[in-house]
């Protein structure tokens, strides 16, 4: 029996609460998400003890989910600008702050020919302060349930493997 998109779309949450925080019904200034991910990790460095940090780093990814029937591409370009502006009004650079990911992860039955172009060739990546305050990379990746396929853009390599890990034939 096939799932839904809602099912599948639970099965993923699952994947990703392992290392990220969950959170349903995400409504953001534009719009809004059936769900959102985030992701956080810093790493210090210490000289004798706590208290005397030597260095510090952070990593944050903000990913967000789409749910679609069909997804074309004036669909697209909405779901890119809003995941893209409610990603960077959370990114808040500073000397620590290493870098930051806004992922938009997108489960649909069907994917128009130009939807699949504007996925592949949509890039963004920003330094901040020459990259002295880090720097962040837009990541997408998207499932055509249909034809079981998967796509993404050249930074979303690891979201798609996500997306394969729990949904290629080989998976089930």
């Amino acid at each position: 029996m096939e799932m839904t998109k809602q099912e599948r779309l639970g099965k993923l949450l699952d994947a990703y609460s392992y290392h990220y925080d969950i959170q349903w019904d995400v409504t953001v200034e534009g719009g809004s998400f059936p769900a959102s991910a985030t992701y956080y990790l810093r790493d210090e460095n210490y000289l004798i003890s706590r208290r005397h940090v030597l260095n510090a780093v952070e990593n944050y990814d903000y990913t967000y989910f789409y749910l679609a029937d069909a997804l074309d591409e004036e669909t697209l370009q909405k779901q890119i600008e809003l995941s893209m502006r409610a990603g960077m009004s959370r990114i808040k650079p500073h000397r620590e702050h290493m870098s930051s990911f806004v992922t938009l992860v997108i489960l649909a039955d069907t994917i128009t020919p130009e939807a699949k172009k504007l996925l592949q060739k949509t890039r963004f990546r920003k330094n901040f302060r020459l990259a002295l305050h880090g720097w962040m990379e837009y990541h997408i990746a998207a499932m055509e349930i249909s034809t079981h396929s998967f796509l993404s853009n050249p930074a979303g390599k690891e979201a798609k493997k996500t997306l394969e890990a729990n949904f290629s034939s080989k998976a089930q």
